[in-house]
């Protein structure tokens, strides 16, 4: 056949079979084109899932009656105008497919209103781009578009929709996600005829927390840390979820990048880094994160759909992200805070607790505060993970020790009692002090406002193990040569990198150099590391440099030894502790970083509170 050119109504359909893949892409498409209306109400209704109606209004700036058979049209759009404006997209939607493809698979009308005009005018699409004759209509100012019978002439499309419950489920699942990147505009969904939600606008910090809680659930913002960090023209802000608070699904990771709802490996790598030394195998993160950079600096236009992006510099944005997030998980510890106050205490407020640097117990006779870190959701906690690495536990403590001083003993050492003075009452620990040992497992402690349980062997592992990551990384990693170099068969462009990373190879302990085109020599290891499998380790390494520009292998494979040292090296149950053994735990914990979750990610400890406790006896009823 010779070569033609297809139809407009053809073209539109191609075209939609990128943008349009359910009735919730529909509605991605026509609500972002509300944000950039300038609206401040979008109002969505949907009928049978969306294949028989969707309708979404805006009170936005609306289009101009000589403008509506353009909006109409592939590649019209007023919101770029040069390849300059199209590497610097602020707006959400810049493509100018998705009406004229919604258009093209559906019944589609299309009315609105600019301010100044006596009244809207109105327009009907079937994707061929023909016969649009604008008629006038009553409509306030903004627009309202009308979706009817989606996929209706394309049965072979509307055969892969699902049951309306389901496509109304994805629908649902999107607006919350869109209402969480835009706390400035109200959002009203309903489905026939019934309204599911309607979210007003959220200017307050206390408002947008109820959105969140609306859509969340108020138990993740118990249990979520608020995150706002800024580097390198880069701003990160948000919440982030407590690893005791995780999920066995990804459906609770929400992250924006400009105001623009995204999945993107890189980011996902990076969180998910961020939490690997303190959640669970095979748990999830639960987050609301936004990040803001340069419009510059990312490309908005890597997918039809723009539900990814591509950053010009992956590696800057990977190590921002990990760092935010590591630190602000590392800093969650107990902290110290007024202790509440009692109905007959005449208003009086008890001096400010001061926060605890190195404290050293009290006497019994003292009094204690409350910890003020979000409160620790038990759940139940399945096996300890196993290493992936063949150790033998006995002679890497052995051998590890030798590499540190020999005060990194897991040993709980004797406290030393500070002398008595006037400023102790301001320096009440956040976990009180210890009461009794139950069941030589549990720590049971006495606060202002309550009692906290500990998990003895838990929290000591935890301690154990940071301070055993600090001795290790602190000095240079030390080397141990092989008594056979290792030849390790890779692919020509493993082997380039290979010899061109020698220098960071160097830096975690690896001495290996190319032999030839597809072939490196390992000559020494990490100390930590005999008896692994290191040929794999290199590979894998290498495999994350050519995807990621980056690895952290080395780095968790040592830690998971050290977790395991830590593990075996800690306080075992039904071993009786001490009243001044147990105060020197919980003065470790209150200055440890991740103290809040053991090593496989299980929590640590646990409150009650007076008001809780008082309700589990029916006091005051």
């Amino acid at each position: 056949m010779r070569i033609h050119a297809l139809p407009p109504q053809l073209v539109n359909q191609i075209a939609a079979g990128e943008v349009v893949e359910r009735p919730a892409s529909v509605i991605k498409e026509l609500v972002e084109n509300c944000f950039d209306a300038g609206s401040n109400s979008v109002l969505v209704e949907v009928e049978q899932g969306g294949a028989r109606l969707i309708k979404i209004r805006d009170n936005g700036c609306g289009i101009e009656k000589e403008d509506l058979p353009l909006a109409l049209s592939r590649h019209a759009t007023s919101k770029i105008q040069s390849l300059q404006d199209l590497e610097e997209v602020m707006t959400m939607g810049f493509r100018g497919e998705a009406l004229p493809s919604i258009s093209s698979v559906s019944r589609l009308t299309l009315i609105s209103r600019v301010a100044g005009e006596e009244c809207a005018w109105r327009v009907q699409a079937d994707g061929t781009e023909e016969e649009l004759d604008p008629q006038p209509d009553p409509h306030p100012l903004g627009t309202t578009i009308e979706v009817c019978d989606l996929f209706y002439n394309t049965p072979a499309r509307r055969k892969f929709l699902k049951s309306d419950k389901t496509e109304f489920g994805h629908i649902e699942t999107l607006l919350k996600r869109m209402a969480l990147s835009r706390f400035d505009v109200a959002f009203e969904l309903k489905h026939n005829q019934r309204e599911i939600f309607n979210f007003k606008i959220a200017q307050t910090q206390a408002e947008q927390e109820q959105r969140i809680a609306h859509i969340f659930g108020s138990a993740f913002l118990d249990s979520s840390v608020p995150l706002d960090f800024s580097a390198s023209g880069m701003r990160l802000h948000g919440w982030v979820g407590l690893p005791t608070f995780s999920r066995s699904q990804q459906d609770m990771q929400y992250f924006y990048v400009n105001g623009r709802l995204v999945k993107d490996r890189l980011v996902s790598h990076a969180i998910k880094q961020a939490y690997q030394d303190v959640l669970y195998h095979g748990r999830h993160p639960v987050y609301v994160l936004y990040l803001e950079l340069d419009p510059s600096f990312v490309d908005v236009n890597a997918h039809p759909q723009k539900l990814e992006v591509r950053f010009r510099e992956g590696r800057t944005v990977h190590d921002f992200l990990f760092k935010a997030l590591h630190r602000s998980l590392a800093d969650v510890r107990p902290q110290a805070s007024e202790p509440e106050v009692e109905s007959g205490a005449m208003g009086m407020t008890p001096p400010a607790v001061q926060k605890v640097v190195d404290f050293q117990p009290l006497p019994a006779t003292a009094t204690e505060a409350k910890p003020t870190v979000p409160r620790q959701s038990y759940q139940p906690s399945a096996a300890p993970r196993q290493s992936a690495l063949s150790l033998d536990v006995d002679a890497q403590i052995e051998a590890y020790t030798k590499l540190v001083t020999p005060s990194v003993s897991a040993v709980i050492q004797e406290p030393r009692v500070p002398a008595i003075n006037s400023t102790e009452t301001e320096l009440e620990p956040p976990l009180g002090y210890a009461v009794a040992h139950l069941h030589d497992v549990y720590i049971l402690t006495e606060t202002k406002n309550g009692i906290i349980l500990v998990d003895a062997h838990a929290a000591h592992e935890r301690v154990t193990y940071e301070r055993f990551k600090t001795q290790y990384h602190q000095g240079s990693v030390p080397s141990q040569p092989l008594l056979l170099p290792l030849q390790v068969q890779v692919n020509s462009t493993e082997a380039d990198l290979a010899d061109d990373q020698q220098e960071f190879f160097m830096s975690l302990g690896f001495e290996l150099n190319r032999m030839a085109e597809e072939m490196i020599v390992i000559r020494a290891i990490p100390a930590l590391l005999s008896g692994t499998d290191v040929a794999l380790l290199v590979k894998d390494v290498l495999a994350d440099i050519i995807e990621h520009g980056m690895s952290q292998r080395v780095e968790q494979s040592c830690n998971e030894i050290l977790s395991t040292i830590a593990c075996h090296g800690s306080v075992r149950a039904n071993r009786r502790l001490t009243v001044p053994e147990m105060n020197v735990l919980l003065r470790d914990m209150e200055k440890t970083e991740r103290s809040g979750q053991c090593n496989h990610g299980r929590p640590t400890w646990v409150e009650l509170s007076k008001k809780e406790l008082d309700k589990l006896f029916l006091r005051g009823q």
